[in-house]
């Protein structure tokens, strides 16, 4: 269980810091009360983080075989895409596209509350746009792979723990952070990352 715990956290808690989510809650927490919008955004990763689980326990279903050579190539897979986008990525710190496509997804929600500032409001805004914006991601993935081979409440824990330490920094200071993120050096980290997973997993496995 401390494995799956270590592995959940360490994957999430790299992969996470300078992404998508890690903005919008950035950006929300500038417009609105940090706490609303820690407890909406780690409410909705938490809920993806256990659905994924769910997913992943649901493939731990299939032959053992399949699923350790899935884990192996997977998480190289990704380690080398990842190596390959950082190495493509200018010095620069943050990657404006990433920091566009959160503002636009913040906008166009402020435009639907139409001036709500309720608690609820503000709860289900950060709740969805960080639900929306983290599924299909990388991490998403990597956390039913995890747990697809791993113990299930351990990759939990340890992903929503992650994924929290992630927001909070969002949150309280993200803004004074943003702008010294290094998407560069983040993607570059996680691909070193997730080889090294793959790595483990094939010792293990053997």
């Amino acid at each position: 269980m401390l494995t799956a715990f270590t592995a959940g956290l360490l994957l999430i808690t790299v992969s996470e810091l300078g992404d998508k989510t890690f903005f919008i809650a950035v950006i929300l927490s500038m417009q609105h009360s940090r706490r609303l919008v820690f407890a909406g955004v780690v409410a909705a990763l938490a809920a993806m983080t256990i659905l994924s689980v769910g997913v992943g326990q649901a493939v731990s279903l299939l032959p053992k075989l399949y699923i350790y050579y899935a884990e192996i190539v997977l998480f190289i897979a990704f380690g080398i895409k990842l190596l390959y986008e950082g190495s493509k990525m200018s010095a620069a710190t943050c990657d404006t596209e990433i920091v566009e496509e959160a503002k636009t997804a913040v906008a166009e929600a402020e435009k639907q509350l139409k001036n709500q500032k309720s608690i609820w409001a503000i709860l289900l805004e950060a709740f969805v746009l960080t639900f929306m914006a983290e599924w299909g991601d990388r991490t998403q993935f990597a956390t039913i792979t995890l747990a697809a081979a791993n113990n299930p409440v351990g990759v939990t824990i340890g992903a929503i723990l992650g994924h929290a330490i992630c927001a909070a920094i969002a949150v309280i200071g993200g803004r004074m952070l943003a702008g010294r993120i290094s998407e560069r050096t983040l993607t570059i980290a996680g691909g070193f990352l997730f080889i090294l997973f793959g790595i483990v997993a094939a010792v293990e496995g053997a």
